[in-house]
């Protein structure tokens, strides 16, 4: 007999299946892995709830897919998730090796991020110059791999620091160059002493690749931060020194909590030489963001759409509103405008492949509605 959290769990999975029109996909995982707890499954549901809340601005998908997550955690445990999902980014990486030549057009290619591209390609040229010092017996400086982002959500932070793990993975700085991203939940436990286990396992499975640490300030909540918090410091601190040779740790997050989360651990802080900052994008980048998004689908846009298009987002850029989310934005606006194309499509009786593809004035909505 099933415990209440294995039925739960079922209900959970039924749910996101319904929301998403799955047709029973994600249940039948769920259900796979509720048997024989098989590792296949739990990786393939992690994969899709990760797809699913990324590609969706559906508030009731998005809550279907927390749900399902923490149905998932309860029933296999949160160790056994991080590390089917762990090993799953690390083969795909593996799997999808590149030349140096072939990151760095990579990196390249990203719309905007000038000044980051530069810092990059400055940092690169640097540690490999340094490598080369290195094999001469020539003296070499000292400093550390990690770094900190700072910027706004959706400016690209997450995208850089993949190229960036991979980049020194082929320059032989890293011996994997995979990624794993992390947040505070991942690192903090629910007991005394406990926090201190839960880094140095997040950190031996990142070993040789990036740790990736999104708002990270969220570490230490505020300035009166919990012993947690301070806990997961201290270790973190020292993985930072222990594994400098071959573990990069990225830190990003907002502009403002960063500079205030560094100000307040200035142990921390020392061990961070690098700092990029990522702007916001302009009006035009966040059309040519837009723009490769419909073209990479198989969409077209009128040129009165374009127009207006165009015109709202330089509103948006003009008059920001705290926060504000950049490449998010544009994906937002992109899935309610597909949508309501859809919308209008499906009752045109036979419509061509025109009609099929091309976003019009009609579909447009307002972004201030989105």
């Amino acid at each position: 007999m099933k415990s209440k959290y294995h039925e739960h769990f079922l209900r959970a999975a039924q749910k996101l299946d319904d929301v998403t029109k799955s047709n029973n996909a994600i249940y039948q995982l769920a259900l796979d892995i509720s048997d024989s707890f098989d590792p296949q499954a739990i990786k393939e549901l992690c994969i899709k709830i990760q797809n699913i809340s990324k590609t969706s601005n559906q508030e009731l998908v998005i809550e279907a897919c927390k749900d399902l997550y923490l149905s998932l955690i309860t029933v296999v445990g949160v160790e056994r998730v991080q590390e089917i999902t762990y090993k799953a980014q690390e083969d795909s990486y593996k799997a999808k090796e590149r030349t140096l030549e072939e990151l760095m057009a990579e990196l390249n290619t990203l719309i905007g991020l000038q000044k980051v591209k530069q810092k990059v390609t400055d940092l690169i040229a640097y540690k490999k110059v340094q490598s080369l010092r290195k094999q001469y017996k020539l003296k070499t400086a000292s400093s550390t791999l990690h770094l900190a982002f700072i910027g706004n959500p959706g400016t690209g932070k997450t995208t850089v620091a993949r190229i960036v793990g991979l980049i020194y993975k082929q320059l032989g700085i890293l011996s994997k160059g995979h990624f794993i991203e992390v947040s505070r939940t991942d690192l903090i436990a629910g007991y005394q002493g406990q926090t201190a286990l839960k880094v140095k396992k997040v950190v031996e499975q990142a070993k040789g690749g990036v740790l990736f640490i999104d708002e990270a300030y969220s570490i230490t909540e505020n300035d009166h931060s919990d012993s947690y918090g301070r806990e997961c410091l201290t270790e973190l601190t020292k993985a930072l020194e222990d594994y400098r040779d071959d573990l990069v740790v990225i830190v990003a997050g907002y502009t403002e909590p960063m500079h205030k989360f560094f100000n307040s651990n200035p142990g921390l802080k020392s061990r961070f030489n690098t700092f990029i900052e990522f702007d916001d994008y302009n009006t035009e980048e966040l059309w040519q963001i837009f723009s490769q998004m419909c073209k990479n689908n198989d969409y077209t846009i009128s040129s009165e759409a374009k127009e207006q298009i165009k015109q709202q987002l330089e509103e948006k850029t003009t008059h920001k509103e705290g926060d504000f989310s950049n490449g998010r934005l544009v994906r937002n606006m992109y899935e309610d405008f597909i949508l309501n194309q859809a919308r209008r499509v499906s009752k045109i009786a036979s419509p061509t492949q025109q009609e099929l593809q091309e976003i019009t004035t009609e579909d447009i909505t307002k972004l201030s509605k989105i």
